[in-house]
């Protein structure tokens, strides 16, 4: 194959896919004449393919999309522009497809589609190069935000940090079930004996401190506890005061943050799973992708991708809101399109009100009972089987 073109699709992974997959010589997007920062859109879509280490000569012709008259009349002057021309219809409008069956009844060129059941390229004419052939792409989690014109910002954990503390998260997570109860007041406890600019592995406080909404004091059997699996050291239980020392700085921020705990224990599962091609810890959405703070971001606990699909999980250690449960979807939605899926992991019981908006949402609850009986990773793995399926219908 020489040339491609490809029939925009408000979905990205569509205009992007098959240059990946055949690597032409050039690709030619149809896009719609109406698209909003359409340079903007060609800047960002250069830099994707540079960030995948595609080269291949990527141009832009505008056509009215909705107009098969005008679709098909490009389509005519691009086909005896370029010989072993391939039109790739997995995106696309109905007359845009409509003008790609009229073409081909005219000139003799070449036709596929992308099937997401399957996996699979299929010839619609004279594209037997492609009948059949399984996609091999396979991406990571900034490439998926990428293609949308987005990109990824450093969120509040270092990958390559996490990677040597990976060993205390189970632990620190079986802690968290033991003692539920008293976490948030014991968490609230630390960060506030902990308040030091020059980030001091060192914390020294009364046994009760006075917060914002009101006295806070410990569960000493926590602090036990956090002893015990080595995230603190030398601890002093004192009558009047409170001592003890971080094991790292890492740690100084999981002991410090409420919701911390729930993340490291559903990131390392997707890890162990074994299953995705990358996982992220706390990725940070930059939806406009040049790195301006006045940008829209939004942070997705975990992210996680296999071959052509992201996961997008959402992880709550209080009751879920009807607003996290519409972000989640807005946000799988715009950055991963029709292949896509999401979970929404808590420590709280859900409700049947919220149950039935992710059902709406095509979103998997995993709750409270779940994590209780140990079964987060078969949860994880049901929930990519079967939003995937139904991505695929």
């Amino acid at each position: 194959m020489k040339t491609l073109i490809e029939l925009y699709d408000e979905r990205p992974l569509e205009n992007v896919l098959s240059t990946e997959m055949f690597r032409p010589e050039r690709t030619i997007l149809l896009v719609p004449d109406e698209l909003e920062n359409l340079e903007s859109y060609e800047r960002k879509l250069q830099d994707y393919f540079r960030f995948r280490g595609i080269y291949t000569p990527y141009t832009f012709e505008t056509v009215d999309m909705y107009n098969t008259n005008d679709v098909y009349e490009k389509l005519v002057e691009l086909a005896n522009m370029y010989d072993d021309l391939t039109i790739d219809i997995t995106g696309g409008t109905d007359a845009a497809l409509f003008a790609t069956g009229l073409l081909s009844q005219d000139l003799p060129v070449s036709v596929m589609t992308y099937s997401r059941r399957k996996n699979k390229y299929f010839s619609i004419q004279n594209a037997q190069f492609a009948d059949e052939m399984e996609c091999n792409v396979h991406f990571n989690v900034e490439s998926f935000l990428r293609m949308a014109g987005g990109a990824m910002r450093r969120g509040r954990f270092d990958q390559n940090v996490l990677e040597n503390h990976i060993d205390y998260i189970d632990p620190f997570f079986n802690v968290y079930l033991a003692h539920k109860k008293s976490w948030l007041r014991t968490i609230t406890y630390i960060q506030n004996i902990s308040l030091d600019s020059n980030q001091s592995m060192y914390a020294q406080g009364k046994r009760t401190v006075r917060t914002d909404t009101g006295k806070v004091s410990p569960n000493d059997e926590l602090l036990e506890a956090f002893q015990q699996i080595g995230l603190i050291h030398r601890l002093h239980l004192g009558n009047e005061e409170i001592s003890f020392e971080f094991h790292d700085h890492e740690i100084r921020f999981w002991l410090r943050d409420i919701g911390s705990v729930l993340e490291l224990y559903v990131y390392k599962a997707c890890l162990d799973i074994g299953f995705y091609d990358d996982v992220v810890c706390s990725a940070v959405v930059d939806w406009e992708g040049d790195g301006k703070q006045s940008n829209v971001t939004n942070e997705i606990d975990v992210l996680a991708c296999r071959e052509v699909s992201p996961f997008f999980i959402s992880c709550k250690t209080n009751s879920v809101k009807t607003e996290a449960l519409n972000e989640l979807a807005v946000l799988r939605n715009r950055f991963g399109g029709l292949m896509a899926h999401s979970a929404i992991v808590t420590t709280s019981k859900g409700g049947a009100m919220m149950k039935r908006r992710a059902i709406e949402l095509n979103i998997h609850v995993i709750d409270i009972d779940i994590l209780k009986k140990g079964e987060l990773k078969e949860a994880l793995k049901a929930a990519s089987k079967r939003s995937l399926d139904k991505g695929k219908e």
